[in-house]
């Protein structure tokens, strides 16, 4: 129960942070549980690699780490998840890709950070069932 009470603390603002109105903020957090619980993309253990690949890894640690989350811009987000995927997402959405760049450069830390409270990812069944939270917080 620990875990789901800090992803409501951390998430549960709606619009909170995301410079979104409260609809597009979960609409982009439920974007950002499914690439987490994307398990044949890796889930959040690939989508952190692919921050390291972009040579974005401290960044992507800090929000695992139990330290401060350092923070990443519009641009960073788009580098690792490339322009086609935030252009998909931004048509899914019907948002400019540059909110949804801006978006995500707010929800997704915060999305890790609350997944990863001890400072390291969960194992798959601790993981499942935040997600399964954020997914409850979401009415989804």
């Amino acid at each position: 129960m620990g875990l789901f009470n800090s992803i409501l603390k951390g998430l549960g603002g709606g619009g909170s942070g995301s410079g979104l109105p409260a609809e597009h903020h979960n609409a982009l957090l439920d974007t950002v549980v499914g690439m987490i619980s994307n398990q044949p993309s890796g889930g959040l253990q690939g989508l952190l690699q692919s921050f390291t690949q972009k040579g974005l890894g401290d960044i992507a640690s800090s929000w695992v780490s139990t330290g401060k989350n350092l923070p990443i811009s519009p641009a960073q987000i788009q580098s690792v998840l490339g322009s086609g995927k935030i252009q998909e997402i931004a048509q899914s959405l019907g948002l400019d890709a540059s909110k949804v760049s801006a978006g995500l450069s707010q929800i997704l830390p915060q999305v890790v950070d609350k997944l990863t409270p001890q400072g390291s990812v969960p194992g798959q069944d601790m993981l499942g069932e935040g997600l399964a939270s954020i997914k409850k917080l979401l009415g989804a």
